[in-house]
């Protein structure tokens, strides 16, 4: 890789809250983006508009520096590096349509969700699929709501690539004036954490609906960080600490923000919505919902104690009764 030239021109995929965040951080460092986008009907009132007609909406771009396209191998292959901020549940739907090659491309997974049926990690299946050089492939992630991107308060990310030297340079290249960048190797815990965190944010959530009170809040987030800590220790044990904020500081955020979606979506089922209600009620994706049965199916290999995961999967997937699930889960807390 060409240190000097890295990341060479950028391409966001993706119509979204945080896809929208991630190309207004990065218009702040190139002169133009890519931006693929699904729907040529939202491109058009996009370009009308001067921001994403459905999405952070007081976001204005400069459309000139933007060249559109929703098609998909057009905009990888005039890319050097691909930004990936699709919703996990349509990623495969996306991905499978490439026929471009890619394999000497940057990628770069900021979904934070699994690949549904297979149930891998999107840089694992990046990597498999199409022939991407692992060192090539990288993670965003870190307590971030798109939201306040938009609204430019200090935000921090961490990058992961099994490169540290690159995770260094796309840190570098990241960092703004509101925008904080950590490096990292740890490529496979922090999409991990990513999925985790959704689902705790969905335990949390239904705390709030069912009006437990904060001192169980409290328990409840200081459990999950515990168990979250034990599947990572399980399925890519390495060193890391948990504390930092890509970790425990993405789980708190999102348990906790009236931005999170996740918390909001298990807030209304705390409030006594069916699940199918709360999912219909929803605006935008809660990606806890698919990362819950993602890892559910996961542990089932490796057994790990994950009383919080087994309870919001039961409530989810199950029909089990909120009230009496989270009784028993209390039961394991300490």
């Amino acid at each position: 890789m060409d240190h000097s030239t890295f990341p060479g021109h950028i391409a966001v995929m993706g119509g979204g809250s945080w896809a929208t965040a991630l190309a207004k951080i990065i218009l702040q460092k190139c002169p133009s983006i890519t931006w693929y986008m699904r729907r040529d009907d939202r491109i058009d009132d996009f370009k009308r508009l001067g921001h994403n007609p459905a999405y952070l909406t007081d976001v204005d771009f400069d459309i000139s520096r933007i060249d559109f396209s929703s098609d998909i191998n057009y905009v990888c292959n005039k890319a050097d590096t691909l930004l990936l901020v699709m919703p996990s549940p349509y990623f495969k739907d996306h991905a499978d349509k490439i026929t471009a090659d890619i394999s000497k491309k940057n990628v770069v997974s900021a979904v934070k969700g699994i690949v549904p049926d297979t149930n891998e990690l999107i840089t694992d299946y990046m990597i498999r699929c199409f022939g991407v050089e692992q060192d090539r492939t990288f993670v965003i992630s870190g307590p971030c709501h798109a939201e306040e991107v938009a609204l430019d308060r200090p935000s921090y990310l961490t990058v992961g690539c099994t490169d540290a030297a690159r995770a260094e340079d796309f840190s570098t290249f990241l960092s703004g004036k509101n925008i904080h960048v950590t490096p990292s190797t740890d490529v496979d815990g922090i999409e991990y954490a990513a999925v985790l965190k959704n689902v705790y944010a969905i335990a949390a959530g239904i705390v709030h609906g069912m009006k437990t009170g904060d001192n169980f809040s409290a328990v409840l987030i200081s459990n999950a960080i515990r168990e979250m800590e034990r599947f990572l220790e399980t399925v890519s044990p390495r060193m890391r600490h948990i504390c930092d904020s890509v970790y425990l500081g993405d789980l708190l955020v999102t348990g906790y923000s009236r931005f999170s979606r996740n918390h909001n979506f298990g807030s209304m089922i705390g409030k006594g919505y069916s699940v199918k209600a709360a999912r219909m009620e929803m605006e935008q994706t809660a990606e806890g919902y698919y990362g819950a049965k993602c890892i559910w199916d996961i542990n089932q290999h490796y057994g790990v104690d994950m009383p919080i995961l087994n309870a919001v999967y039961s409530i989810l997937y199950r029909g089990a009764s909120a009230p009496r699930a989270f009784r028993a889960m209390a039961q394991t807390f300490n």
